[in-house]
């Protein structure tokens, strides 16, 4: 499966009062805490790849989930193929990350405000050490179907009064490495 999104810094108020003008559903917020590994057979920051446990919580619920996400596959877009598992313990399953020679990288911890509109979901971020984005994301079967979707993507930006020219395809991870606040200490 491929994971199709486009992230944009933006202010959340517009954008929250636009959702609202277009009838999207609020389902909520979360609470992420992603640390991410480096492999000790390849630099994932060459391959363009990434590792990483998500810890979510909500409400006093929290989960985890391990997540492979694969190279960028277009130059418009963040377009990656994902895969990703529940886990039922987050912990044991950095220990063995860990015993098989992955080691923590840096930690991004975010606050996720979602909305549902369509196919697509709407998410307003506040980024530890960074800023506030938009991220408007929906999934692809096949490689085929990445650039509709895509473009989809790319409109939805614009029905939110947002320009896609300002995309950041950049990863949350790599903006916090770029201005040195990649926090290791997880």
């Amino acid at each position: 499966m491929y994971e199709v999104e486009v992230k944009v810094q933006a202010d959340h108020e517009r954008v929250r009062d636009r959702l609202g003008e277009l009838g999207a559903e609020s389902i909520g917020t979360v609470t992420q805490v992603d640390t991410y590994f480096d492999a000790p057979h390849r630099e994932f920051t060459e391959t363009d790849e990434a590792l990483r446990i998500r810890r979510e919580s909500r409400d006093d619920e929290t989960n985890a989930r391990l997540t492979y996400k694969g190279p960028l596959v277009d130059a418009e877009s963040k377009t990656r193929e994902e895969v990703e598992a529940a886990v039922a313990n987050g912990d044991d399953v950095r220990a063995i990350l860990e015993a098989l020679g992955f080691s923590p990288a840096a930690t991004v911890r975010k606050e996720r405000e979602r909305f549902r509109y369509d196919e697509f979901t709407v998410t307003l971020d506040n980024i530890d050490g960074l800023n506030t984005f938009v991220e408007v994301e929906t999934h692809a079967d096949t490689e085929d179907a990445v650039e509709a979707n895509r473009e989809a993507a790319f409109e939805l930006l614009e029905r939110l009064n947002l320009d896609p020219d300002d995309q950041i395809r950049t990863s949350y991870l790599g903006l916090l490495l770029a201005d040195g606040d990649g926090d290791t200490s997880q």
